[in-house]
């Protein structure tokens, strides 16, 4: 298929996927947004900017409520390995998520109801900082989001796993409540041939590092689901200096918001016996952490029955994700649900080499432009 046969949003895609900007710095994606959305009939339309991000109303005709679509911006810190000829052209950041196709089917829905609306006001969320440290919640809490904050909210993220045609979601929660964790230890350096001089951190922080590993396996209810996993490790400079000082980064991943606050009270329980074992002071960050996201039970049934009955839609009720969305901090606010849009690819969610399969874009912006226009 040559460029000139794609669909436009596919062609929107493509040029999204080449400015991937990391959160808050969405810029260049912002105007692209900016640019397009200028070039639909501006009759029934009105614009607002958050930061980095866009809001869009279309008018309704009627306008006693408001629907509203969700599509995240921001691109991740990571080397693009596909083989793509549009390749990103920032280095060291690529759209490993999936959000260049949010946002090419956030505007690919706009653009229909730019000029046939519906009886309801639609808004069009372009939000940025969704892989960190979270646009949501400051973006829910602004202003220009409250002059037009929408009745009901719905939003979607690619599955690699599901094929082309496959909506996967579920009642209840989706993803899961996620607490990032950043542990420093200090103690004294010192030479490697005067140990009793030194406070060793590396010895500190392996101790801490076993600990920690004990809190899911012995403090945790194993019927409620938890992962706590330290993914880097950071002590020292050379071979012979016993180092002082020692980083531990990790994450938190809970279904349960009380599990969450258990882990937490576990882990300062912990880093506080290390600090008295181990005569070292000890700080600790929990980061960026994103609540749950809750899909509404009615909502999110209704959908899927609905979607269900659409020629060339299979819909899975999915299980729950260990993964995080700060998706969920409008859903504590707004009635609504996410889905899974199927994209068929063989690698993951945040591999340097993520292809999703194109078609998903064009069948996604009909099935929700039909959604929208019966409810």
């Amino acid at each position: 298929m040559s460029v000139g046969d794609l669909h436009p949003m596919i062609k929107v895609r493509r040029d999204l996927h080449q400015i991937p900007e990391l959160g808050f710095a969405e810029w260049k994606t912002q105007r692209y947004i900016l640019d397009y959305v200028s070039s639909l009939p501006q009759d029934h339309l009105e614009v607002a900017i958050w930061h980095t991000g866009v809001l869009v109303r279309v008018r309704g005709t009627e306008g006693a409520r408001t629907l509203g679509w969700r599509a995240d911006m921001d691109g991740l810190p990571l080397t693009e390995e596909t083989s793509y000829e549009f390749q990103s052209l920032h280095p060291d950041q690529m759209h490993a998520c999936g959000h260049d196709m949010h946002m090419a089917i956030g505007l690919g829905i706009l653009t229909h109801f730019a000029t046939q609306p519906v009886k309801d006001h639609l808004l069009f969320i372009f939000q940025p900082a969704e892989e960190g440290p979270g646009g949501a919640q400051p973006m829910l809490a602004s202003e220009e989001f409250k002059k037009w904050k929408p009745d009901q909210l719905f939003g979607l993220h690619i599955g690699p796993e599901y094929p082309v045609g496959t909506i996967a979601t579920r009642p209840g929660i989706l993803f899961a409540n996620t607490s990032e964790l950043f542990i420093d230890l200090v103690g004294t350096a010192g030479h490697a041939s005067l140990p009793h001089q030194a406070n060793d951190m590396v010895i500190t922080a392996s101790q801490l590092a076993m600990q920690l590993q004990t809190i899911i396996s012995r403090n945790i209810d194993p019927l409620n689901p938890a992962i706590l996993t330290l993914g880097k490790v950071t002590i020292g400079t050379k071979q012979n200096i016993i180092p002082g000082m020692a980083r531990l980064e990790g994450t938190i991943r809970t279904l349960s918001i009380e599990v969450m606050e258990q882990i937490k009270e576990r882990i300062l329980a912990l880093v506080h016996g290390i600090e008295v074992g181990f005569q070292c002071k000890a700080t600790i960050d929990w980061g960026a952490g994103y609540c749950q996201v809750y899909n509404h039970e009615s909502l999110t049934r209704s959908f899927m029955e609905w979607a269900d009955a659409k020629e060339g839609i299979q819909v899975i009720e999915c299980r729950e994700a260990m993964a995080g969305e700060d998706f969920g901090y409008f859903l504590q606010e707004i009635p609504g649900f996410m889905f899974w849009l199927g994209v068929d690819t063989s690698y993951g969610l945040h591999h340097p080499q993520l292809e999703p399969n194109e078609e998903a874009i064009p069948l996604a912006i009909q099935l929700i432009t039909q959604y929208f226009t019966d409810y």
